[in-house]
């Protein structure tokens, strides 16, 4: 932490010879602390976003603790130190791809179809649907005199909700949202981390926004629409998050479904809490003990919906027809799960749908946002990981290749990260 300067003055003659001291104010240091990051994970993910504009966040899933939180572009912090030149500022401040913003903290998205996993957790687990449901879909449909469309053009055709989520079908969520409510929705996204801050340490740090019906009312003054509802139901609307807190969502859902408290400042007295209450969690489940845990909080209310979700996420990854399979490992211990995205930064027109318009024909502003969520190794978690890619396109082209390298890394690095509390777990 950043010490107090002191202060010494003096009496000086005609020639600046120092007579007598007048005034002392002794100074005090700063105290030294050590940070959750792995600097070799961070250095890796940093060179793969060289050339990219976004952010990628890596959490452990148990203690919370940030091994890797990368934005990009940045800027050289060493130009501020005797004063910016004009120049140098004019540039930072014109750039298009704003280096200034911690887009992990602080950038805002729309979360798209990563958020289907907790679309589908909140439907079952309010007993809105069940996990046998299947929803016909043709590519679009119409509902409240509108065109709701699916990313498939011409439909997936017959989906349940494990091949909703594995093909990540929009026709499926709509249906899903709109038997589910935008109310009950909103509880379930909170309750994972969405809308609010993760680490509350930073100004700089944004909350995000969870929709609902109050939520329109009291900050646009006007009703909720169920076509509002639709959309929502795939991560589009008002929905906007940080790559932090998709992270954080994803870890919460990858260690059973019960809540953690990010940290990046490590605190060992701190962390030996967390991990007796962890240590305790794990005796009761590998016991059958009937007895609650008051250390932790649960976040479900059934835990094979939470146990069905993963699955489900596994598929998307590691089955044929999965969003995410051409980036998945065959190699047992690298195996992951994960949810691809592609959130949409404007209104697709009629005549760019009739023109069959690929992204990368767009100009670069116009381009979808790219992202990919997932946990790692899937056979026994220990990881959540976020990468969102501005203007990247498609989650699954874009986002989760970069992810597939950094859970490698990440996995591969274990071993050599393994400190005080990790030996408390079962190991990767």
């Amino acid at each position: 932490m950043i010490g107090k300067p002191g202060l010494q003055r003096f009496e000086v003659n005609a020639y600046g010879k120092k007579i007598k001291e007048l005034k002392l104010i002794s100074g005090s240091n700063g105290k030294n602390f050590r940070t959750t990051i792995d600097q070799d994970v961070q250095k890796y993910v940093s060179s793969l976003m060289s050339d990219r504009s976004g952010s990628v966040c890596v959490m452990d899933i148990y203690t919370g603790d940030i091994v890797s939180i990368v934005s990009n572009p940045t800027f050289d912090s060493n130009k501020f130190v005797h004063g910016i030149s004009k120049k140098d500022w004019a540039n930072l401040l014109d750039d298009t791809k704003k280096p200034l913003i911690n887009k992990a903290m602080a950038g805002l998205y729309p979360p798209g179809s990563t958020i289907k996993p907790i679309v589908a957790l909140s439907a079952l687990e309010n007993k809105i649907i069940n996990t046998n449901l299947v929803v016909q879909c043709k590519g679009s449909v119409d509902r409240y005199g509108h065109k709701y469309h699916c990313w498939k053009k011409k439909g997936h055709g017959y989906m349940t909700l494990r091949s909703a989520i594995k093909q990540s079908c929009d026709i499926f969520f709509y249906e899903t949202a709109r038997r589910l409510g935008i109310d009950r929705l909103s509880v379930t996204a909170k309750n994972f981390g969405l809308g609010k801050k993760v680490l509350n340490l930073f100004d700089e740090e944004k909350s995000g926004t969870v929709p609902n019906t109050k939520w329109k009312l009291k900050n646009i003054g006007q009703p909720w629409y169920l076509g509002e509802t639709l959309i929502s139901g795939i991560g589009q609307g008002y929905f906007l998050s940080t790559p932090l807190q998709l992270c954080r969502m994803t870890a919460q859902l990858a260690n059973g479904g019960y809540e953690i408290k990010p940290r990046i400042i490590d605190n060992k007295y701190e962390l030996q809490e967390v991990i007796n209450a962890w240590r305790e969690e794990f005796n009761i489940i590998n016991n059958n003990l009937n007895t609650t845990n008051p250390k932790l909080k649960k976040l479900y209310r059934n835990k094979e919906k939470i146990k069905f979700v993963l699955d489900a996420m596994y598929g998307a990854t590691n089955e044929p027809m999965g969003t995410s399979y051409g980036s998945r490992f065959t190699k047992k211990e690298y195996i992951f799960a994960g949810k691809t995205g592609t959130s949409q930064v404007r209104t697709i027109t009629a005549e760019e749908r009739k023109l069959e318009i690929k992204n990368i024909d767009l100009p670069y502003e116009k381009r979808d946002h790219a992202l990919f969520t997932a946990f790692a190794p899937y056979h026994n978690p220990r990881y959540a990981i976020s990468v969102v890619i501005e203007h990247g396109g498609s989650g699954s082209s874009t986002a989760a290749p970069i992810a597939k390298k950094v859970i490698k890394k990440v996995i591969d690095r274990h071993k050599f990260r393994k400190k005080y509390q990790l030996d408390l777990f079962q190991e990767v």
